[in-house]
């Protein structure tokens, strides 16, 4: 790696694009997950299907986006299989992809593989 003389090498500053793609797709997966919860308590425990047939789709979507961006910013960043695959199903577990995001952001940033 080479250091633009500003505190950051070259393959960080190439990666700030798709780590911030991958922050934000990040969040707003770790919230999906929340709101899927709130529409599972509504479904399984009050029997109410309406929210779960409007918003499960939506979910959906949203994780698929999650995939693509996280798959995208493991080929450019040269992660593992392991971690890729780590980081892909951290986006399944309500929280779990805040813990996630943190992690890759930090490590990224240092210049280590994921």
């Amino acid at each position: 790696m080479v250091s633009t003389g500003n505190g950051t090498t070259a393959a960080t500053t190439d990666l700030r694009g798709p780590l911030q793609r991958f922050r934000v797709a990040a969040f707003v997966t770790g919230v999906g997950l929340l709101g899927l919860v709130v529409v599972m308590v509504l479904r399984y425990g009050f029997g109410m299907e309406e929210p779960s047939a409007v918003y499960s789709p939506i979910h959906g979507v949203i994780y698929m986006v999650y995939l693509v961006v996280a798959v995208d910013l493991a080929l450019k960043a040269r992660w593992t299989v392991r971690g890729t695959l780590g980081v892909l199903l951290a986006g399944c577990v309500p929280l779990l992809s805040f813990v996630a995001e943190r992690a890759v952001t930090r490590r990224v940033r240092a210049g280590r593989k994921v």
